[in-house]
């Protein structure tokens, strides 16, 4: 799964792209968390990668997405993923208030 602003190369393994500019937030929010809760029903039987630029607000901010469909508050999962992923993950404001609209079982 790439968080880019623009369209990634195309790859040898199949890829899915979640339009999201640099400290921003998804282009289509609604999009975006159906695309990272099906890498979350995904994750239980395949390898699921997902990654942005620099690795740490984009990045972050879908791991916490995830950690909140898997029944984490979305505080917790901020937290969670400040502590075992990067210190700076989910870097701005709007990232964390993206968290916090993200309920389990979303959309």
């Amino acid at each position: 799964m790439v968080l880019a602003g623009k369209r990634p190369e195309s790859a040898r393994w199949e890829q899915r792209w979640i339009p999201w500019r640099d400290f921003w937030l998804p282009a289509h929010p609604d999009e975006a968390i159906a695309t990272l809760r099906e890498a979350y029903d995904r994750a239980s039987r395949d390898r699921v990668e997902i990654g942005c630029g620099g690795g740490i607000g984009r990045t972050g901010t879908a791991l916490a997405v995830l950690c909140v469909l898997d029944g984490m508050a979305p505080e917790a999962a901020i937290t969670w993923v400040r502590a075992h992923y990067h210190p700076r993950a989910i870097e701005t404001p709007w990232q964390r208030r993206f968290v916090r609209r993200v309920r389990r079982g979303s959309p």
